[in-house]
């Protein structure tokens, strides 16, 4: 495949003038303090269909003959890829056909329905869907849309890095979630299309990191992918292209753990005001655990915004565990009257929001005079999370924290 140049890009571009929307540039305050210059959120979030994904969905359909898109379009994604095909091919009056995961966020799944796919569902991983979209497409004869390994849809996604330099001439840094890696490979192109001294940042997750391996062992490596709350990012393998791309112009790729995925997002969301899916904050989480690898003015950018709410709700009491803002904790007492109500008093004192108690008195690890407690609680921060611990155990209290 030849790889994606400057040109390709700005074709890209033109094809997209009335679909996309440029999406904004916005200062995070906070992200800027913690690093010491200025950091900028790019919002691909609020993007048509919720993410980055109709860019390059749109330019790989537009670019197919009329014959081809007779023949329908068929795609594999965990949700994102899905409604940005579903889309592009609605407005191109083109029949689509997508394999998502068995566990994509129904939110997802009934967007793309919503844009007028059909949805299958051949098995857990996102690979299974490559793999059964594959055979669909040489059965059907069906054209298959990749999620990132095609140079159509890498051009669609780099327009992002042509609007990051109009909207940022003085970036010296980008930094962006990578899965199969099309995102950032098109960004990189664009960008060091035009300011080659621009650095270019890919953050994976560490549970599903794919290109660290295959950077190190110089070609395209699988491997086996843990779970992960940034399922938008859980790929298997670098794309062939993207490979290709990435050890050309993408200047460095990091790691960042499930925390910090969750502390990100609960950053977005009450610092930029931001709602945004896992995957979409890996950016977000590189510039916390990594900050050393950037120079400023830094554009992060927040892929997508397609959350299940019920996700969304685990994953904040995850960032506020993580900020020491969310306790769980396990309490020994007296079993007799007022015993729950004096700790509960205790407390309130210490200005301790209490979300969630369960009273346990028949467990075998309990002495008979003993009852436990196991309490939900909401503190102000990391600082009053150990003074309220302190002061328990200082009041004589058996704590164990899970």
């Amino acid at each position: 495949m030849a790889p994606v140049t400057l040109d390709d890009v700005r074709a890209a571009r033109d094809l997209l003038t009335d679909v996309i929307v440029p999406t904004p540039l916005i200062r995070s305050r906070a992200l800027s303090e913690a690093i010491g210059g200025p950091v900028l959120l790019k919002c691909e979030n609020v993007q048509r269909t919720g993410s980055f994904k109709i860019r390059g969905a749109f330019v790989r359909i537009a670019r197919l003959s009329d014959a081809e898109r007779a023949r329908g379009v068929v795609a594999a994604s965990a949700g994102n890829h899905a409604q940005g095909v579903a889309l592009a091919a609605s407005i191109l009056g083109c029949r689509a056909t997508v394999f998502m995961p068995a566990g994509a966020p129904l939110p997802k799944v009934a967007a793309t329905r919503g844009y007028g796919a059909e949805v299958i569902f051949p098995g857990p991983t996102v690979d299974d869907c490559l793999v059964a979209a594959d055979t669909y497409a040489k059965e059907q004869g069906a054209i298959l849309i990749h999620p990132f390994d095609h140079q159509d849809v890498v051009a669609g996604q780099a327009t992002i890095g042509l609007e990051i330099l109009e909207q940022c001439p003085d970036v010296r840094t980008v930094v962006g979630p990578v899965g199969g890696g099309g995102l950032m490979a098109g960004v990189a192109a664009a960008i060091k299309g035009v300011e080659k001294d621009v650095k270019v940042v890919g953050a994976q997750a560490k549970r599903a990191a794919a290109f660290p391996p295959s950077l190190a062992a110089g070609r395209p490596m699988r491997i086996e992918t843990q779970a992960t709350m940034a399922d938008g990012i859980a790929v298997g393998r670098p794309g062939d292209l993207t490979y290709e791309l990435f050890t050309e112009l993408v200047d460095a790729v990091v790691t960042v753990s499930e925390e910090s995925i969750s502390q990100a997002l609960l950053l977005c969301l009450e610092r930029a005001k931001q709602v945004v899916e896992p995957a979409g904050a890996a950016g977000v989480a590189a510039l916390l655990e990594h900050s050393y690898a950037v120079r400023t003015p830094v554009v992060v950018l927040l892929s997508g915004g397609n959350i299940d709410p019920l996700l969304l709700s685990k994953v904040l009491r995850h960032g506020l565990a993580g900020a020491g803002r969310y306790l769980v904790v396990r309490c020994r007492l007296k079993d007799r009257p007022g015993a729950l109500v004096t700790l509960l008093g205790e407390l309130a004192e210490l200005g301790v929001n209490v979300l969630d108690v369960m009273h346990e008195r028949m467990a075998a690890r309990l002495h008979v005079e003993e009852a436990e407690v196991l309490m939900h609680l909401e503190t102000r921060g990391a600082d009053h999370s150990e003074d309220v611990i302190g002061r328990l155990r200082e009041k004589g209290y058996t704590l164990t924290l899970s």
